[in-house]
């Protein structure tokens, strides 16, 4: 069963998704909230596994909101739903710490997929905010690395593979038969040899160098 939140300032769309999602069995919704103050109030006591989020609220915004949550309880996914998909809001919500972003204008399949691809630990991104994201952070890419093979370790080759599919560090854990732990500082340091703070920098630059493919963080 998987738990959730919604937080969203209107309150026709919070019915709407929790409608959608009692349907599910393997869903539950646990709260609604009509902005970030409200929303981390009610977590203290619900804690659930996700967060379907909306950015531009009053009183405190889902960027603000995503921060203070992966601060206080660091293992609730955030899934940013919003109709904005300007540069500014999706780099700031992703460096903030969200685990994914989809659009609103988004079909109920797809709402329904990424909330399960982000309980299995992969990191659904809305095709239309993908391009941009790689785009940018491509562009910001440590310059004169030509092979991340001539930095990388086979086994932090393997686990920047794995990352880059958009997999969280329980679950790569798990697949390669390591502590998460071992995991942990692998990924510190594949971090410190690309020069990167986190995670979708590390994820590009496997694209970009062939380790993975784009459609793996696309959710595709």
């Amino acid at each position: 069963m998987i738990t959730l939140m919604i937080c969203d300032d209107q309150d026709v769309v919070c019915q709407g998704l929790n409608t959608i999602l009692s349907n599910e069995k393997d869903l539950k919704v646990v709260g609604m909230a009509a902005d970030g103050q409200e929303l981390l109030e009610a977590l203290a006591s619900r804690q659930p596994d996700m967060v379907l989020m909306d950015l531009k609220m009053p009183i405190m915004n889902g960027v603000q909101a995503t921060r203070a949550i992966k601060e206080r309880y660091p293992n609730v996914r955030i899934l940013i739903l919003t109709t904005y998909d300007a540069d500014e809001w999706v780099f700031d919500a992703i460096r903030s710490g969200a685990d994914g972003f989809l659009l609103k204008d988004s079909s109920r399949e797809e709402l329904l997929a990424a909330i399960r691809d982000l309980a299995a630990g992969k990191t659904p991104i809305d095709p239309a905010v993908g391009g941009k994201l790689f785009s940018q952070l491509a562009r910001q890419a440590p310059p004169g690395l030509t092979s991340v093979g001539s930095e990388l370790s086979e086994r932090e080759r393997e686990i920047l593979a794995l990352l880059a599919e958009g997999l969280n560090n329980h679950t790569i854990a798990d697949r390669l038969h390591l502590s998460e732990g071992t995991v942990r500082n692998y990924v510190s340091s594949i971090f410190a040899k690309l020069n990167v703070t986190d995670r979708t920098q590390a994820a590009v630059l496997a694209i970009k160098y062939g380790i993975t493919s784009t459609k793996h963080l696309l959710g595709k």
